[in-house]
């Protein structure tokens, strides 16, 4: 039986969910999908165009019967991170120009692992860890997200 995720509800920890489903940041860009989850259950996501799923979201099926929520899945990451702030900007900067994803805070950016720009990060004076963790990326701006009111 396959289950048709067609509603995304904001992250609810006291929500009872059927099951998880683990996801990359990639993955969660899709609106219009289907998955086949560790235990062999069918999962069809059939969400509004340039719906972006994230880590905690809850996801509900057609007949209201299911609650599936959305895991960051952990994914090889390239962590940057500066002697500076300044140089953490310009690092945010250099990489905003190649308009890849990147996930942004105070102390670290985090990007998909590419050798071109790992190099470019190295040769800023950057220190660079790859790692396997959850990657959120910056929606950017001009991407569909609807903020609360």
């Amino acid at each position: 039986m396959m289950l048709t995720l067609t509603q995304r509800q904001p992250p609810n920890p006291e929500a009872i969910v059927t099951f998880t489903l683990a996801l990359t940041a990639e993955e969660r860009t899709r609106s219009r999908h289907r998955w086949q989850t560790e235990d062999g259950k069918e999962v069809f996501l059939r969400l509004p165009r340039g719906t972006v799923l994230h880590d905690g979201d809850i996801l509900q099926d057609e007949t209201h019967s299911s609650l599936i929520r959305i895991i960051a899945k952990p994914e090889p990451v390239l962590t940057v991170f500066a002697q500076t702030p300044l140089l953490l900007l310009r690092a945010a900067y250099h990489l905003g120009n190649r308009h890849v994803p990147v996930e942004i805070t105070p102390n670290y950016l985090r990007l998909s692992p590419d050798s071109v720009l790992q190099a470019m990060l190295a040769q800023l004076g950057l220190e660079i860890k790859a790692e396997i963790l959850p990657f959120q990326p910056e929606l950017g701006a001009y991407g569909n997200h609807h903020h609360p009111h």
